[in-house]
């Protein structure tokens, strides 16, 4: 039987998963070798639009997963989502079917567990003034996760539209907003928090490095998984210390990466730490006080199976969701 789980459901059980937690272990797994994440492939037409078939295999959780990713900016016009995906779980063991889910919640929560995780291991530990380049959903989750690894003192946001910026002050605690100073534009962000977010599904630069401050950490979370898309310019790629999720990804599909060596500022084969060696203790993180890291971020499958692998045992506690019967013959897991 295979577990459907749809956005309702998901959304009724993921507070009582503890997404940071299954990230970081997923990175540590990498880190070690004990599993290896592919760059996807991207299946583009005529069109705008592409597609990611994200895959990751886990022989701890004894699944695989693939995340199938659309990417389509003209949903926006349709007043529709211009990201969705859809999460197919199997047995390592039988190939069974194990699950379907709805990938939304998911992606934003993984991603901004990322950040957090990455925060934790790369920010220095008296940093206080978390900066937000963009306000919208994923601005709320990066809030809540990054508040669990630093003592946040005060929040600087901005955002191109005020209605986002009121919606991203409503969603957050009280306690949060009363800290919250809205900023007039990005530079004012940038040069005034430890670490800062950009969260802009931004095609040309929004952030400049001569803007970065000695000791700051950025995580470089929301252009498009696309080359020539990109939110720092190369200036601010070829002074920080690069960490990425995955090296091989990075090199396929970043453009903040890839636009900096087209730019000249970085060379093709520019030193790469990723965040699962970080995380496993084979490669440093932070070096000095004045050192300036960035996480860039482009999203891993790996991450995707970890956050499901603990969704589908919580369903299956709780008796939640759906069930199907998608073969014809019954395959006990």
């Amino acid at each position: 039987m295979t577990l459907v789980l749809n956005a309702g459901h998901i959304a009724e059980l993921i507070g009582d998963v503890d997404v940071i937690s299954a990230v970081e272990a997923v990175h540590a797994d990498l880190g070690s070798g004990a599993m290896t994440q592919p760059a996807p492939s991207t299946l583009s037409g005529s069109d705008d639009a592409i597609f990611l078939p994200m895959a990751a295999r886990s022989d701890r959780f004894g699944l695989a997963a693939v995340k199938l990713m659309a990417d389509i900016p003209d949903n926006g016009s349709r007043g529709l989502p211009t990201q969705r995906s859809t999460i197919l779980v199997t047995s390592t063991v039988t190939g069974e079917c194990v699950a379907v889910l709805d990938g939304a919640l998911v992606t934003r929560l993984r991603t901004a567990a990322a950040s957090a995780v990455a925060t934790r291991c790369l920010a220095r530990g008296d940093s206080h003034t978390l900066g937000l380049i963009g306000a919208g959903n994923l601005a709320v989750e990066h809030v809540r996760a990054i508040s669990t690894v630093v003592p946040v003192r005060e929040i600087i946001v901005w955002s191109r539209s005020a209605g986002t910026t009121e919606r991203f002050l409503d969603s957050i605690s009280p306690e949060l907003r009363r800290r919250t100073v809205v900023a007039p534009d990005p530079r004012r962000v940038a040069v005034n928090c430890d670490v800062l977010c950009t969260l802009t599904p931004s095609v040309e630069p929004i952030v400049r490095g001569s803007w970065l401050q000695p000791g700051q950490h950025i995580n470089a979370v929301g252009a498009r998984p696309r080359p020539t898309h990109r939110e720092l310019d190369a200036e601010a790629m070829a002074r920080c210390t690069l960490v990425v999720d995955s090296a091989a990804t990075a090199r396929a599909k970043s453009g903040d990466l890839l636009q900096a060596i087209a730019d000249g500022a970085l060379p093709p084969d520019a030193a790469l730490r990723e965040l699962g060696e970080v995380v496993s203790g084979t490669t440093p993180g932070r070096t000095s006080r004045e050192e300036i890291t960035v996480f860039n971020s482009v999203g891993l499958a790996a991450q995707d199976l970890a956050v499901a692998a603990a969704l589908i045992d919580l369903a299956r506690l709780r008796s939640t969701g759906t069930t199907v019967m998608l073969s014809s013959v019954p395959v006990a897991v």
